[in-house]
């Protein structure tokens, strides 16, 4: 029996890509295309599901207000021009998603950005208030201060890293392929469409291309890369071709695409991903505190009795209880420092005690595996 697809209509909390050739054409933005993208984007919204946007077309857009020539640009050309479509590519969103009554937000980042746990930390948060209060994120790569050594290189790992860190249980590549194939279909006949991959194995890997479309950097190549990460963290993720009109509507209608199953679900991944890590100190809470925390609270700053270690914001710590017991562990939310400033105390004290305002939890239950 064959393995059944997941639904896009049920997705919890969706993350979209969207490649610069379905963006930008030789006219310049692809407008109607957009609005048929975001009269989805509404839908699902007004499905319940969660949406965050990852665009690439900003590099683009610019280049052709510079007037810059055709063909791979200097860095700093590159730059320049990102920084000048980036404003009109956010607004093209914002347009478009605003009839809705559906509010933007726009947030660049870089590959360094994801590697630092604090930064991760602070994207993370960034994303989830954003998500909380309704609005849909439009996510780009920095490309104005990026540089290789602190870049993606393409949307579809910055996507499947988005997918990650805001804990989305699908993620859908839209470019101009419609999934993955035993081979290249514009040269081998013989070529097979896959559409479900359980297992990303080293044949399906060697099953990557290169890029095909001129404004396009990523192949299948990266997108095989984009599985590894998503699938890891939980994420289902679906290759398809978005060129239609409603691009979600004809993948959740049927049309071919390549869906790669996750490895559980990213709730449960990213419990695990916080279980490996190494802990750097450890926070001695009391018995209240402890209770509360099998119970699914948040770690308060009130139930902690002890700080031991040394440890910056956003590192694993040990969480013990008042008779030593090892109760689980956690990415604090302080250093350590400022943890034994607060400890004991009430968030509402905090402020009052570091001279500036922080979180109400130690650790939130989010990154803490028990």
């Amino acid at each position: 029996m064959a393995t059944l697809a997941p639904s896009l209509t049920r997705a919890r909390r969706l993350v979209i890509k969207i490649g610069s050739a379905l963006l930008v054409g030789p006219d310049g933005l692809n407008a109607d295309w957009l609005r048929g993208l975001c009269d989805d984007v509404a839908d699902w919204r007004r499905r319940g599901s969660d949406i965050v946007l990852v665009s690439s077309g900003s590099i683009a857009l610019g280049r052709r207000v510079l007037d810059l020539p055709p063909g791979a640009l200097p860095l700093e050309q590159a730059q320049a021009a990102a920084a000048v479509g980036q404003i009109r590519l956010a607004r093209a969103y914002e347009e478009a998603l605003a009839p809705h009554g559906v509010k933007t937000a726009q947030i660049l980042l870089t590959l360094e950005d994801s590697a630092d746990r604090r930064r991760y930390l602070n994207s993370r948060a960034t994303l989830q208030t954003l998500l909380g209060l309704g609005v849909v994120p439009i996510v780009n790569e920095n490309d104005t201060v990026a540089t290789d050594e602190i870049r993606y290189g393409d949307n579809d790992r910055l996507a499947a890293q988005i997918a990650v860190t805001c804990g989305a249980d699908q993620l859908l590549l839209l470019s101009d392929v419609d999934g993955l194939y035993t081979a290249n279909p514009k040269t081998d006949p013989d070529a097979r469409h896959l559409p479900v991959i359980e297992r990303l194995t080293p044949e399906i890997e060697a099953m990557g291309g290169d890029p095909v479309s001129g404004l396009s950097k990523g192949g299948m190549k990266t997108k095989l890369m984009a599985a590894r990460t998503a699938i890891a963290g939980g994420c289902a993720m679906a290759i398809a071709e978005g060129s239609v009109m409603r691009p979600l509507s004809a993948v959740a209608d049927g049309a071919r695409s390549s869906w790669f199953l996750p490895e559980g679900d990213p709730h449960a991944a990213r419990k695990r991903w916080i279980a490996a890590m190494k802990p750097k100190g450890t926070l001695i809470v009391d018995d209240g505190a402890a209770q509360a925390l099998r119970s699914g609270k948040s770690l308060l700053p009130a139930g902690v009795r002890a700080v031991s270690g040394d440890f910056g914001r956003g590192d694993p710590v040990a969480i013990s209880g008042p008779s030593g017991e090892t109760l689980g562990q956690g990415m604090t939310r302080y250093t350590a420092t400022e943890a034994r400033l607060i400890a004991g105390h009430r968030s509402a004290e905090i402020e009052t005690i570091l001279g500036y305002p922080g979180r109400a939890a130690l650790i939130h239950r989010d990154d803490m595996a028990l």
